[in-house]
């Protein structure tokens, strides 16, 4: 084991922890089951909404390669995933694999990250699922008032009762979670395949020319609002052209989001070194195909110019003649965003379980309900954090942190993958990342490259957010953690109790 000073947790002190009676969760996920979390979670807002955005303002009909690239960039931090979660099978994901390599503040900053992508994330969905179950019941004749409804609501009532719901789900334990998921993806997978099968016999070739639009410069703003990469290197992205294609894969970014959740339920695979390389990169395969397909059929159906950026799916069969489509379209993108909000709980759940169990949070959090074996408590209280994000404040300019949150993430996953293999190459590896360092190092350049597209103020606001994380650790986390005397106190109780039970 690493030592004190470093405050590196091994990966078999994270296994043997894993075991403790009160905080040991229920082995019952399939590689299967991993992979129907993973296209959960995966398709969502992107696929119905970042379609028409990206193509008409950005890309044009070459959406799909901004889809591809945005895929890409995925699949080399889902390698990485792969060999941390098949070696390391904790809950905890991005957390746990930080912890193992580059110790405790590190693993705190990106579980106090991971709130970002996670807590906020499913807020954010929530407030997305309230405006298209508003939008279905306006094309049946019985719209809610905007002031409960809707992004711009009040008190977005059907935000707050979504989350309730799902999180009764996650309390009621992970195989439960994993049917009900089972039921929401077959219906939104069926929804897109409709749309990619029919949308065919409507596709006009002139449609795609030119695939790639000529480069245009564009006024991105100045200072805090301009791209980081503009202020810093002078560098002014363009729409359309390549640049364009490299600018939507940073937009169509947030499409990929929520891969790595299958990492977080490692802890409750069943054969975790086999089916969660299966369920990370499987997911992600799955996602990007349908991504890829349905933007060329949008943008091939309806002149890209022309696009909606709201409804592009919904609008595109209105504009040949199918409206009852549209319908259809709004009850598949109510149920992927369903799944969205539950599988992003899910692994804020586990996030903040794991870190209880470390200690960096109140140890009792992260009990285990003795009938379910879920960690009730932090489901509850993730759940009335989110519902009160959802319910109450308006998420429209914090929805690129969840971007950043997510990138950063993986930019240390790339990272902690090419330490590990150099302070711990005797370790029993299921699945290897090719070519490292070289894959990895591209990887985190690659995620690098993706934040620096994103606005000052976003960089701004996250550094913000980090800062008062790091105060929090100091403040609490690691005067409490395993490597202090307290932590160490409680670590022999609870083992002492735990040997008394046995």
């Amino acid at each position: 084991m690493a030592t004190n000073k470093a405050r590196v947790k091994s990966v078999e002190e994270s296994i043997r922890d894993t075991e403790e009676p009160d905080h040991q969760l229920k082995k019952n996920l399939s590689g299967l089951d991993l992979t129907v979390f993973g296209v959960g979670v995966i398709i969502g807002t992107g696929i119905f909404v970042l379609t028409g955005e990206v193509a008409k303002t950005t890309a044009g009909p070459a959406v799909a390669v901004s889809f591809v690239v945005a895929g890409l960039v995925c699949a080399l931090a889902a390698l990485c995933y792969a060999e941390f979660a098949s070696t390391v099978p904790v809950a905890g994901s991005a957390y746990t694999f930080s912890y193992a390599t580059l110790g405790e503040l590190v693993a705190w900053i990106i579980g106090w990250d991971l709130v970002l992508e996670l807590a906020l994330g499913a807020a954010t969905v929530a407030v997305g699922w309230s405006g298209y179950l508003n939008q279905l019941l306006g094309d049946l004749g019985i719209p809610l008032p905007t002031s409960i409804a809707g992004e711009e609501a009040t008190v977005n009532l059907p935000a707050i009762f979504i989350v309730a719901v799902m999180t009764g789900v996650l309390v009621l334990g992970i195989k439960f979670s994993s049917r009900v998921t089972s039921v929401i993806v077959a219906i939104k997978v069926a929804i897109v395949l409709l749309v990619i099968v029919v949308g065919l016999f409507y596709v006009k070739a002139a449609n795609y020319s030119p695939f790639v639009p000529p480069a245009q410069e564009t006024e991105t703003g100045s200072g805090w609002t301009a791209p980081l990469i503009q202020t810093l290197f002078g560098f002014a992205p363009s729409t359309f052209g390549v640049g364009g294609i490299l600018a939507g894969a940073a937009i169509v970014f947030f499409a990929f989001i929520g891969f790595d959740i299958v990492a977080t339920a490692a802890e409750e695979t069943k054969d975790p070194k086999r089916d969660l390389p299966r369920g990370i990169i499987g997911s992600l395969v799955i996602c990007t195909v349908l991504y890829v397909a349905v933007s060329l059929v949008v943008v091939g159906m309806q002149r890209y110019t022309e696009l909606s950026t709201e409804a592009p799916l919904a609008d595109a069969f209105r504009s040949v003649g199918l409206p009852f489509l549209s319908g259809a379209i709004s009850v598949g993108a109510l149920a992927g965003l369903t799944s969205v909000v539950m599988i992003l709980m899910l692994g804020q759940s586990r996030v903040l379980f794991a870190m209880s169990r470390d200690h960096l949070l109140p140890r009792s959090l992260g009990t285990v309900h003795p009938k379910y074996g879920t960690p009730y408590r932090i489901t509850l209280i993730t759940g009335v954090f989110v519902a009160v994000l959802a319910g109450f404040v308006p998420l429209g300019v914090l929805a690129e942190l969840v971007n950043i949150g997510t990138l950063f993430a993986f930019v240390l996953v790339s990272v902690g993958v090419i330490v590990l293999r150099r302070t711990r190459p005797d370790l029993p590896r299921a699945f290897r990342v090719p070519f490292v360092p070289v894959l990895p190092v591209v990887s985190a350049l690659a995620c690098l490259y993706l934040m620096l597209n994103l606005p000052g103020e976003t960089w701004l606001r996250f550094g913000v957010w980090m800062a008062l994380g790091v105060v929090v650790y100091y403040g609490f986390g690691r005067r409490r953690s395993r490597f202090s005397a307290a932590g160490a106190a409680e670590r022999k109780a609870a083992g002492q109790r735990a040997g008394g039970e046995r």
